[in-house]
């Protein structure tokens, strides 16, 4: 028998200087398009089973919340942990999200927006500071992607998923209330770019990918030719179902687009 060497954890792609920039203006057009709400809309489901657009919200905020903040990292995943044991989970990252809305839901909207802007500032700083012998070690739980588990460094946890979470709950919240989320080539464009790279090393197939709009781009040559929306794309990838036009192309039996990248 061949003995199978499991992959290396997960580094962050994109430089780190880089990476801060682009936390922190998504997180400055999380607080813009939060601001921008009407009451209604607050109330909207969203992709996210079993969530509003506040509930989105809450979690997005607790994020912030266990990143500005030791006591509130500790607390937080020591709590999500210790469920997922009791539940004999295979990953925390479901009671962690759940924490976070239970924990954020009864602030009214106003103040989720003010503590939003307070907050973030702070989490930006807190990833900012996390040395370099830190950000190469392995994360202590491994961490459920397209239905396998991995491992990630805590570098790729902070530079590259944290970023991806509240951009792809904008483009949720944007989605669940008919909102044009505005994307641009400067920002959601290397940000697209990142996601592309990685999912074309986890299918480690020939492909052709041309995403249209203004995050779009073309990458690869050859096999077989995608062709959709930049942002539908990153949705499509993250598990949130089927971009339009998937099955006249024929795609769902190449399975490419089934492989998932973590948001």
């Amino acid at each position: 028998m061949t003995a199978t060497t499991a992959p290396p954890p997960r580094l962050p792609r994109i430089e780190r200087g880089l990476a801060m920039c682009l936390a922190e203006t998504e997180y400055a057009r999380c607080a813009d398009l939060l601001t921008r709400l009407d009451p209604q809309q607050w109330s909207a489901p969203t992709a996210n089973t079993g969530w509003t657009v506040r509930d989105t919200a809450g979690h997005m905020l607790g994020m912030a919340q266990m990143m500005a903040s030791l006591p509130q990292l500790l607390g937080q995943l020591s709590t999500s942990m210790r469920q997922a044991r009791q539940a004999k989970a295979p990953v925390s990252i479901d009671f962690l999200t759940a924490l976070q809305v239970r924990r954020n839901a009864g602030l009214t909207t106003a103040e989720l927006i003010r503590r939003w802007r307070e907050v973030s500032p702070r989490a930006l700083r807190g990833r900012r500071r996390l040395p370099g012998l830190l950000l190469r070690r392995t994360l202590p739980e491994a961490q459920l992607v397209g239905g396998h588990l991995e491992r990630w460094t805590v570098g790729y946890l902070t530079d590259i998923v944290l970023t991806r979470d509240p951009f792809m709950h904008r483009l949720d919240i944007c989605a669940a209330i008919g909102l044009d989320p505005q994307p641009t080539a400067e920002h959601d464009g290397l940000l697209v770019d990142d996601v592309v790279r990685e999912w074309a090393e986890r299918h480690g197939h020939p492909y052709t990918l041309e995403l249209t709009g203004p995050a779009g781009g073309v990458w690869g040559t050859g096999g077989e030719r995608i062709t959709l929306d930049a942002l539908d794309f990153c949705r499509r990838v993250s598990g949130r179902g089927e971009a339009t036009g998937l099955l006249a192309t024929g795609l769902l039996a190449t399975g490419l687009l089934a492989t998932a990248v973590p948001f």
